[in-house]
């Protein structure tokens, strides 16, 4: 069957880190964004065959020029949605790479952002809740977002209810 290719649900984010910074992607840049103007890490989705781990080298290379050489998988985030498929995410944070920062990433404006100020970009209200489990250095977690209408109604950390 001929036509446009489904996406996986199957997708990486990785947030990568230097001198106290994340390396953020504010998405301003693609038509029908789910993300548009919202602030977040690198990733995407999976190609057939890739690992997690192949999905994450590709993407942050595609988007960012650099190639990462170590890294940790941090977790597991489970989005739902009214109107929208399941998306499974596989959560790492990076501090190592080498190559330079691309000038340029079609999906938006990359920017190193001390960690501190991450909180107060436009973020999902998820995004909040396994940002903070990164600071805190949580071990590996299994997260559940749900959102209704942009609004973040369920979220279930490690198979307890927190919303």
């Amino acid at each position: 069957m001929e036509g446009k290719k489904e996406k996986s649900p199957l997708t990486t984010l990785c947030y990568i880190e230097r001198d106290g910074r994340y390396l953020m992607l504010h998405r301003v840049k693609k038509e029908h964004d789910v993300n548009e103007g919202k602030w977040i890490g690198v990733g995407g989705h999976f190609e057939e065959g890739e690992s997690p781990e192949e999905c994450l080298l590709r993407e942050v290379r595609e988007e960012t020029g650099l190639t990462l050489v170590s890294w940790r998988f941090r977790g597991i985030v489970t989005f739902t949605a009214d109107n929208a498929p399941t998306e499974y995410m596989c959560l790492y944070t990076a501090d190592a790479f080498v190559g330079e920062l691309a000038a340029d990433c079609a999906e938006g404006v990359l920017r190193w952002v001390p960690k501190e100020e991450v909180p107060t970009l436009p973020l999902w209200e998820g995004d909040r809740v396994f940002l903070e489990l990164l600071t805190r250095d949580e071990p590996f977690f299994s997260l559940k977002l749900r959102y209704e209408n942009d609004r973040l109604t369920e979220c279930v950390l490690n198979g307890q209810k927190r919303l």
